[in-house]
C-alpha cells in the first residue's frame, strides 16, 4: 500500500538550523537537493531497503547512501562484524590482520590488481592513482571525460559529474589554471576525440582515467570498443589506464566493471561497497607501478585512518555476505524485474517516446529525451523540470530516487518483489503527471 508522506516539520526545522551552522546546511552538495528545487529530508534510521525520517515517514531508498549498501542497510553480519573489531578498539596506526585480508580479497576478486592500498575515501584513491602514474611516467598531463566525477581532487574537478554537475557548477572556484590546464576533458564514448587529444600532445600525457560505467552524470552505457579503443591507445603512446571503480567496483561484478568488459586497466580505484558504510577508499593494479609508492618508492601517499580496523571488518563482511547470497545474480534479476516494469508503464504513457532508461546491473537511471544519451552533453539536455515532478511525485508516495537527474539509482539485496512492486505503482501513479 502507498502510504503518501505526511509532515516534513522536524526536516524543515533541522535543515533551518543546519544552514546556519554549516555551508549550504549539508556536507556533500548534492544532499541539498538544489537540482530538484526543494529542501532535503533529514534520516533517522534505515533498515533492509527503507530509511525514515526524523518525522516518521517510511521511504523505499534507491540511493541507498550513494551507492555502498548494497546488502541494505544496517545488514546484520556487519553489524556483528564491527561490533566485533569495535570492541578491540577503533584506530590503532599499526598495521592489522584485517588490511592484510581485505587486500588478499580485492587481488583475488580483480584479475588486474596485482597489489592495493588502502585509503579513507574515493577522493584519496584517485588523487594517489593520478599522482602515481605521473610519478611512474614521469609526465604530467591526464585525459578525463565530461561528468565522469573522481572526486574532489583539484586535478579531477574540471567538467566533473556528481555534485559539481548537480550544483549547476560544472568546474570549481579554486582550482589553480596551472592545474585545470594539465587535465583534458574529453566527452565519454568519442575514441577520435582521445586519439587526437594523444597526437596533440605526445609524450605529455600520464594516463587515462575514467568510470567504465559512468555513474555521476546519470548512468551512462559504454559503446562496444570503447574501452578496448582506451587500452590500445594507451599502450601505443606509453600512459597508464585507470579505471575509476569506486562505485561500480564490488556492485557490478565480483571483478567490478572491468569483468564485464574484459579490459584490463594499469590501476584501479574503489570505495564504498567495500567499507560496508564506513569511510574507505582504495587503489591497485600492476605491482611494478604500485611498488613507486613509498616506502618502497618515491611516490609518496599516507592516510592516519588508511585500512581502519573497524571500516576493514564492515568491508569484508559485506563483501563475504555479497559472495555467500550469489548477490550478483540476484542483484541482476532485480534490476531486470525493475526495468521490465518501468519500461512497461512508460511504454503505455505519453512520454513513451521522449525518455531513456539505462540500466546496467544494480544501477539504473532515467532521462527525459527523446535523443539517446551516449555522453554528459546528451545528459544535460535532458527535461531536469520533468524529473523534478518524478522525483516529488515519488517522494510524496514513499519512494525515494537520487534528488538529480544526474546521479545513478541502486539496488540493494533488501529489495525483492515487494519493493519493486510497490515502487512501480508509485511511477504508475505519477507519470500521468508528468
Amino acid at each position: 500500500m502507498i502510504v503518501p508522506v505526511r509532515s516534513l516539520v522536524r526536516s524543515k526545522a533541522l535543515f533551518a538550523e543546519a544552514l546556519t551552522l554549516i555551508p549550504g546546511g549539508v556536507n556533500s552538495p548534492v544532499r541539498a537537493f538544489r537540482n530538484v528545487g526543494g529542501e532535503p529530508f533529514f534520516a533517522e534510521r534505515a533498515a533492509g531497503a527503507r530509511v525514515w525520517d526524523v518525522d516518521g515517514n517510511s521511504y523505499v531508498d534507491y540511493v541507498g547512501t550513494w551507492g555502498p549498501a548494497i546488502l541494505g542497510h544496517a545488514p546484520e553480519a556487519v553489524l556483528r562484524a564491527v561490533g566485533v573489531a569495535a570492541a578491540s578498539g577503533t584506530s590503532f596506526g599499526i598495521p592489522t590482520a584485517r588490511e592484510v585480508e581485505m587486500a588478499r580479497k580485492i587481488v583475488s576478486w580483480v584479475p588486474s590488481v596485482e597489489k592495493v592500498r588502502m585509503t579513507s575515501s574515493g577522493t584519496e584513491a584517485c588523487m594517489a592513482a593520478v599522482r602515481l602514474a605521473r610519478g611512474f611516467t614521469g609526465r604530467d598531463k591526464l585525459i578525463k571525460f565530461e561528468g565522469c566525477y573522481h572526486g574532489h581532487g583539484d586535478s579531477l574537478l574540471v567538467k566533473a559529474g556528481s555534485g559539481a554537475l548537480t550544483h549547476g557548477e560544472p568546474d570549481s572556484a579554486g582550482v589553480p589554471a596551472a592545474i585545470a590546464g594539465l587535465t583534458l576533458s574529453l566527452p565519454f564514448n568519442d575514441l577520435a576525440a582521445v586519439r587526437a587529444a594523444f597526437e596533440q600532445n605526445r609524450g605529455q600525457i600520464a594516463a587515462v582515467i575514467v568510470e567504465p560505467v559512468p555513474g555521476n552524470v546519470g548512468l551512462l552505457l559504454p559503446e562496444p570498443g570503447f574501452h578496448e579503443g582506451l587500452r590500445t591507445l594507451c599502450d601505443a603512446h606509453g600512459a597508464l589506464l585507470i579505471f575509476d571503480e569506486v562505485m561500480t567496483g564490488f556492485r557490478l561484478a565480483k571483478g567490478g566493471a572491468q569483468e564485464g568488459i574484459g579490459v584490463r586497466p594499469d590501476l584501479s580505484t574503489f570505495g564504498k561497497v567495500i567499507g560496508g558504510g564506513f569511510p574507505v577508499g582504495a587503489f591497485g593494479g600492476r605491482a611494478e607501478v604500485m611498488d613507486c609508492l613509498a616506502p618502497v618508492g618515491k611516490v609518496y601517499q599516507a592516510g592516519t585512518l588508511s585500512g581502519n580496523p573497524v571500516a576493514m571488518a564492515a568491508g569484508l563482511a559485506q563483501l563475504a555476505e555479497l559472495e555467500r547470497l550469489d548477490g550478483f545474480r540476484r542483484l541482476e534479476e532485480v534490476g531486470a524485474a525493475l526495468e521490465a516494469g518501468l519500461r512497461g508503464i512508460f511504454a503505455k504513457s505519453a512520454r513513451s517516446g521522449s525518455v531513456q532508461l539505462h540500466r546496467r546491473g544494480s544501477m539504473f537511471s532515467l532521462f527525459f529525451t527523446a535523443k539517446p544519451v551516449r555522453n554528459c552533453a546528451d545528459a544535460m539536455a535532458s527535461d531536469r523540470e520533468v524529473f523534478r515532478k518524478l522525483f516529488f511525485g515519488l517522494l510524496e508516495r514513499g519512494v525515494y530516487i537520487a534528488p538529480s537527474p544526474f546521479e545513478a539509482g541502486f539496488l540493494s539485496l533488501a529489495h525483492g518483489a515487494d519493493e519493486v512492486e510497490e515502487t512501480l505503482r508509485a511511477v504508475a501513479e505519477v507519470v500521468p503527471t508528468l
